[in-house]
């Protein structure tokens, strides 16, 4: 199955998450611990939460 290419405007940040996420699944499992704590850091600095008021 052929998979569909969508253009859509990111910012730097998101782009850098998109990025380390294929990195990430490129180098598994030799730098999976590093590569993965790194990426949950960054979602979690992206991700909005209720005490961020």
């Amino acid at each position: 199955m052929k998979q569909r290419k969508e253009m859509m405007e990111v910012t730097p940040e998101e782009r850098e998450l998109l990025e380390g996420i294929r990195n990430y699944n490129r180098s598994f499992p030799n730098g999976y611990p590093e590569l993965l704590w790194d990426l949950q850091q960054l979602f979690d600095s992206m991700v909005r939460s209720s005490y961020d008021e």
